[in-house]
């Protein structure tokens, strides 16, 4: 360790524990305009070669998220015309399931030294940025990338633009029932040194 600084204990355990929570599983409270204004000012706050903030992010309001959810519904139908029941009402939901959605939108652009990958990459450092600064505030959240989200005929009622591709949605609550942990990959699996 550098011999001018110190190890952050809160923090490296805040990270070590850190766990998304299912957005099915969330109820209010939500957060407030100000937290979200300064989640959404520390998911910024990504490697970001070039500075061209490749990103951007939607909050949707209530009255979007039921037009969203009947949206989906009304384009699941077209896709599967025998879905009903649970499986209706699921579809019907996908965006009510959390007090707080916020989209995750890629904005690529082209640029001579910061190929669009890497552009992608900083968006991804984004999303993972949204999930850490909920949990600091004290909320729940999970980042999820549905069939929705891929569907040519609902990107631009969902908030892309041309060029622009939906990286997912952050929902953000309150949990209903504990957290639970799931299995992590063996260090040794993932990890290894080059000689």
């Amino acid at each position: 360790m550098p011999e001018n600084s110190e190890k952050n204990l809160s923090v490296l355990g805040f990270m070590r524990n850190r766990r998304s929570v299912p957005a099915k599983t969330m109820s209010g409270p939500g957060p407030d305009a100000s937290e979200i204004a300064d989640m959404a000012a520390i998911a910024s706050r990504v490697p970001d070669h070039g500075k061209i903030a490749p990103w951007r992010f939607i909050e949707y309001s209530d009255r979007a998220k039921k037009a969203l959810g009947e949206a989906i519904l009304a384009r699941a139908l077209e896709k599967d015309a025998s879905l009903d029941g649970d499986l209706a009402e699921i579809e019907l939901t996908r965006f009510t399931r959390s007090p707080t959605v916020i989209g995750l939108i890629s904005t690529p652009k082209q640029h001579p030294k910061v190929p669009v990958w890497e552009q992608e990459l900083s968006c991804g450092a984004v999303g993972m940025n949204w999930l850490i600064a909920a949990n600091a505030h004290g909320y729940d959240a999970q980042w999820l990338t549905e069939w929705y989200a891929f569907d040519e005929k609902l990107q631009e009622l969902l908030g892309a633009r041309v060029g622009e591709r939906i990286a997912g949605f952050i929902h953000i609550g309150t949990r209903t029932m504990p957290k639970t942990d799931r299995e992590r990959p063996e260090l040794k699996d993932i990890f290894s040194t080059m000689e």
